[in-house]
């Protein structure tokens, strides 16, 4: 074959070879998750989403049966000395940017237990000052959130709105204090134990079963474990506040099926009206 000719059935193979690469179809909706749940851990556990964060995706995943529900642990130093905050918001921020650019239609979850409570409080504009700084996520992003949820939240006692009191996100979070967790609970009758093991598994099925309210808006065909969306759930601030705290209750209100958050388990059908 003559050099000539071998350049041409080369030019020829790589008109073949754009011709196959451009029948590959672009990533379509179906690549794209329904929700994402974007959980920053607390204080020192390993990376990752933490047992809170865990507990809280696979609790909505459970009560939205049927939806894609991705997660992402956000990325930053829980350390003691609490300087790492910032850097989750940041972080945060740009993955949710990624996650919009590529699947515009999937709706982010905010969630932050303990310290991460913290980054979910900049993520909102809210930071605590001296302990907390970073930028805020930006306004063009904000409406794809759908629900935040937070735990054990030392804003409750910094005197710091809380994200569910937040203008942009009215109605979308739901902010949970064990009333005996000293972290975000000032008073008596406070346990170090409360914080590190009191949130799983009521106060994480309390919060998804918000969150689920929030994704299942308009779907009639599904409901979350407690009831059918969105006629449930905790009123934003706070409707039922325990004996001995002002501000902190770990319950429902008073519309809602019997859910009490002492107990690690809930019957559906144990609720008069529901199947």
């Amino acid at each position: 074959m003559s050099r000539w000719a071998r350049v041409g059935v080369t030019a020829l193979l790589g008109v073949a070879a754009l011709n196959v690469i451009s029948t590959v179809p672009p990533a379509s909706a179906d690549d794209c998750a329904d929700a994402e749940v974007v959980f920053a851990r607390g204080t020192d556990e390993p990376k990752g989403m933490g047992q809170v964060g865990n507990a809280f995706a696979d609790s909505l995943r459970a009560q939205t049966f049927g939806l894609n529900i991705a997660t992402y642990a956000v990325d930053y130093d829980a350390g003691k000395l609490q300087l790492g905050t910032g850097d989750g918001a940041k972080d945060a921020i740009s993955h949710i940017k990624s996650t919009l650019a590529s699947c515009p239609d999937t709706k982010i979850v905010l969630g932050g237990y303990s310290q991460g409570a913290n980054v979910v409080n900049i993520l909102v504009g809210n930071p605590i000052v001296g302990i907390a700084w970073g930028a805020a996520l930006p306004s063009s992003l904000a409406g794809s959130v759908v629900a935040i949820a937070t735990f054990g939240n030392v804003a409750n006692r910094a005197g710091t709105k809380l994200p569910s009191q937040t203008a942009l996100f009215a109605g979308k979070g739901i902010d949970l204090c064990n009333p005996a967790d000293p972290i975000c609970h000032a008073g008596e009758g406070n346990a170090w134990s409360e914080h590190t093991n009191g949130y799983v598994p009521a106060y994480t099925t309390q919060a998804a079963a918000f969150t689920a309210s929030k994704l299942l808006v308009g779907i009639d065909h599904m409901r979350p474990g407690f009831g059918q969306a969105p006629g449930y759930g905790q009123f934003p601030i706070y409707a039922s506040p325990p004996a001995g705290s002002d501000h902190m209750p770990p319950g429902y209100g008073t519309q809602t099926p019997t859910f009490d958050p002492t107990l690690s388990t809930y019957n559906p059908s144990a609720v008069a009206g529901l199947p």
